[in-house]
Parts: structure tokens; C-alpha cells; sequence
């Protein structure tokens, strides 16, 4: 295990996945780079926030049965599921934040109270989406025939007026402005016309609304195979021996995690880089 991360700000940093839909791969995304922080000594703490389907917390609980049942040690995080009111989940975080560098939210594939206060107090902000226009609605809806961005949807608004709200706090609150992140997921089958046309597209809403586009994860059949294992690509040893796909799915979330720009020991990116 590497030194500890110490994050040089007086509060967890929050790192919140919310898409208001399903099938983004917003846990598993979500999962892998909470393992990847407590892998570089990082303290993570998460609050699994859809009671219902609870797939990142089932994703730890397996890991911890995994770590018990082979008597190993496998870096996670400390985590929560919650059902309650805002108030209640500023409580939870509070506590669970005493001891964390890094908070990590995993929202729920609707619209939801809890999921929308999560994204607005979020340091960083990662939203998984497909590469279809389907997903690409949630933010921003394009014009029929020209694919040109006609105007914001609900979500980018409600985005756009909590990053202005906290960019006039910021200074007085000592908090850092957030960071916007989509995050392309399960590329790896899109044709190539309409991939061109979704990049078109988010780089047009992107100047408006000021995200950051990353390339994310694409569609591997080992990410469904590890969950009940509750194994990550980044368990080396345990996995047993990986093909060059997997080398190159680690390659990828490698690149993500810089993408994410996230706090690092004394301000140095490159420490959270995975080996």
C-alpha cells in the first residue's frame, strides 16, 4: 500500500455520478474509481443513494465477502446506503466525512430529491452517459434533421445555476468551483456517423454550459463477470491471468482518473495515476 493522499482542504472532496438514466454504467464506473483512490492510500468514503437497486453497495459488500473468504486484503471504502431527507444526508456525510478524503455518491437513474441536492454540492461532478441521442437528451435536445443543439434540458439548467451559485460562494464558503465531467461510456459498438455527430453535439453544449467531456469505459463483458466477486480491474494478483481487453479496460481507466482532474498529494496529478 502506497502513503496516504492528503487532500489539502478542510472537507472531503465530493465526487458525485448522477445521470437521471439508467444503464450508463454509472456504478461500476463510480466503483472502480473508489477502489483506484483507496488503492493509492486515499481514505474514500461512499453513500449508495437508490436504496432500491443498491449496486454499489452490494458491489463492496461482495468484495468484502471476496476479501474475508480468501484472507486478503483488498482496498475499498467505507460506505452507507441512505433513505431519508436532505437534512439526514448532510448528517451521514458529516460523519462519514470525519475520516474521508474523497466522498463518492452513487445517485439512482431517476429523478430524485436526494440525487439533485448530491449533484448541486458536488466538487466534482461525473455524469456516465451512452453515446446515443437518447442519453444525450438528458442535457441538451438537438434539432431533427441537423443534429444542432436546440436548448437545455431540465438537468444541464439545474447544473448551470448551481455552478453559478457556487462560483459567487466559492471564495466566502472556501470552496472550490465545481467540476462538470461527461463521461462517454460503452463506445466500443457505436457507429461511427452518429459517434461523430454526439461529439459534435456535446462539444456545441459544452461551451454553454462549461463541462468537461472524458472518455470513459466501454462495454466489457468483464465488468459483469467481476461483480459478484466484487474484484476491479486494478486486483492484480487476484484476477488471475487477464487478456490484452482487460489490459487495455485498465488502460482506460487509467485515463479516466486523470481526466477527473481529482486532488492529489501536494497538488501532484501524476500520484493518481494507477501502476
Amino acid at each position: 500500500m502506497e502513503s496516504r493522499i492528503t487532500v489539502s482542504q478542510s472537507r472531503p472532496h465530493r465526487i458525485v455520478f448522477a445521470n437521471e438514466k439508467g444503464g450508463t454504467g454509472k456504478s461500476t464506473t463510480a466503483v472502480h474509481v473508489a477502489v483506484a483512490l483507496a488503492y493509492k492510500g486515499a481514505r474514500v468514503a461512499a453513500i449508495d443513494l437508490d436504496p432500491r437497486q443498491r449496486t454499489f453497495a452490494r458491489y463492496l459488500e461482495n468484495r468484502a465477502e471476496t476479501a474475508a473468504r480468501r484472507g486478503i486484503d483488498l482496498p475499498s471504502a467505507n460506505f452507507a446506503v441512505y433513505e431519508g431527507d436532505v437534512a439526514g444526508l448532510e448528517e451521514l456525510t458529516a460523519k462519514l466525512g470525519e475520516n474521508a478524503d474523497f466522498i463518492i455518491y452513487d445517485t439512482p437513474g431517476r429523478d430524485d430529491e436526494l440525487a439533485r441536492h448530491a449533484a448541486t454540492e458536488a466538487d466534482t461532478l461525473v455524469t456516465p452517459m451512452n453515446d446515443s441521442f437518447v442519453d444525450f437528451d438528458l442535457i441538451g435536445q438537438v434539432e431533427g434533421e441537423t443534429f444542432k443543439v436546440k436548448r437545455l434540458s431540465f438537468y444541464a439548467e439545474l447544473i448551470w445555476e448551481a455552478r453559478m451559485k457556487r462560483s459567487r460562494a466559492t471564495i466566502e464558503q472556501q470552496r472550490r468551483e465545481m467540476d462538470w465531467v461527461v463521461v462517454r461510456n460503452r463506445t466500443g459498438h457505436v457507429e461511427a456517423r452518429n459517434m461523430t455527430r454526439i461529439e459534435q453535439a456535446l462539444r456545441e453544449l459544452s461551451k454553454r454550459v462549461g463541462f468537461r467531456v472524458a472518455q470513459g469505459l466501454s462495454e466489457r463483458v468483464i465488468y459483469r463477470e467481476l461483480f459478484p466477486s466484487g474484484l476491479t480491474l486494478l486486483d492484480k494478483g487476484h484476477l488471475g491471468e487477464l487478456g490484452t481487453s482487460h489490459l487495455v479496460a485498465r488502460q482506460e481507466l487509467r485515463q479516466l482518473l486523470q481526466s477527473l482532474n481529482l486532488p492529489a498529494i501536494a497538488g501532484a496529478q501524476a500520484q493518481l495515476e494507477l501502476a
